[in-house]
């Protein structure tokens, strides 16, 4: 009996066209920004020009597109668009901002609250002792803890870094020392449920961070309560608008590279987030603008 053990696909592969969600705009910065570090660190030669690196990277970011795929598509190795991507994204985790700077920047313009929230990022299931930390019984699954502030309007404005999935929300802003930055930068902080009893500091002064009402087994809410909570829960909507942003980048629909780069990832993606977000106000204005008679 005769053995065909040829590969499935054809010896050359098919290669094919597709289009990334992105704007122009966005991909020119992300380009002049690759040159510019280029020029910094004297690389004369690179297998593609920045523009062609630029698109590459952000079908990984958007997409999730498998960097052999890319690579076989554009006549490169997969181990070059893998590092092409981590060097991209470390430029862009570096202009991140700072949570003082940020609620700084807030303060100065006119800015009275923020709003808090953490979210799940799921990441590959790993053996061994070591990846137990990662599993979140909240969530039951596997995952990194990520906490992020946003302005009234539901723009991300700070992240932090990323948490094994075992720690609560509460533990990880008092890492970042969350109440205390708030009151030297002079705002507030409207949260959730899961953050009552972040704010544990002197009850005769003003909070730092409010949150709602939670209900005991013995001591039902009453209807002020309730109504409170809807108030709050209406106030802070704009911030899962913020994650909806966030999490349009595919890459991070379950971390399977190591975690503890999750945290440059998370940074980078709010970059581009807020590169993009920014632009929707410019482009309503054009759209709406009446046409000359």
């Amino acid at each position: 009996m005769k053995k065909n053990n040829h590969a499935v696909e054809g010896p050359d592969g098919l290669v094919y066209t597709a289009r990334l969600p992105l704007s122009s705009a966005t991909l020119n910065w992300l380009a002049d920004l690759i040159r510019g570090h280029m020029k910094r660190i004297g690389s004369r030669w690179r297998a593609l020009p920045a523009g062609r690196i630029t698109g590459l990277v952000l079908a990984v970011l958007r997409c999730d597109q498998r960097p052999g795929d890319l690579a076989d598509g554009n006549g490169i190795h997969r181990t070059t668009v893998g590092r092409w991507v981590r060097e991209v994204v470390g430029l862009l985790a570096a202009r991140a901002p700072r949570l003082d700077r940020a609620l700084k920047k807030i303060a100065r313009k006119g800015g009275g609250v923020v709003l808090l929230d953490g979210t799940l990022i799921r990441t590959r299931r790993r053996t061994g002792t070591e990846n137990r930390k990662n599993y979140s019984g909240k969530h039951k699954c596997h995952g990194l803890l990520v906490i992020a502030l946003t302005d009234d309007r539901g723009r991300l404005v700070w992240v932090s870094a990323a948490l094994p999935g075992r720690t609560s929300e509460i533990t990880a802003c008092r890492h970042d020392k969350l109440t205390q930055k708030l009151r030297a930068a002079g705002l507030g902080a409207i949260a959730d449920l899961g953050f009552v009893g972040l704010d544990d500091s002197d009850p005769d002064a003003d909070p730092a961070v409010i949150t709602g009402y939670k209900a005991a087994r013995n001591r039902p809410l009453t209807r002020g309560q309730k109504l409170s909570n809807k108030a709050l829960a209406t106030v802070r909507a704009p911030v899962e608008h913020g994650f909806a942003h966030l999490k349009n980048w595919r890459v991070l629909g379950k971390v399977r590279t190591d975690p503890t780069w999750a945290t440059a990832l998370v940074r980078a993606l709010l970059v581009l987030t807020n590169r993009e977000v920014a632009r929707w106000p410019t482009i309503l204005t054009e759209v709406i603008r009446p046409r000359p008679a």
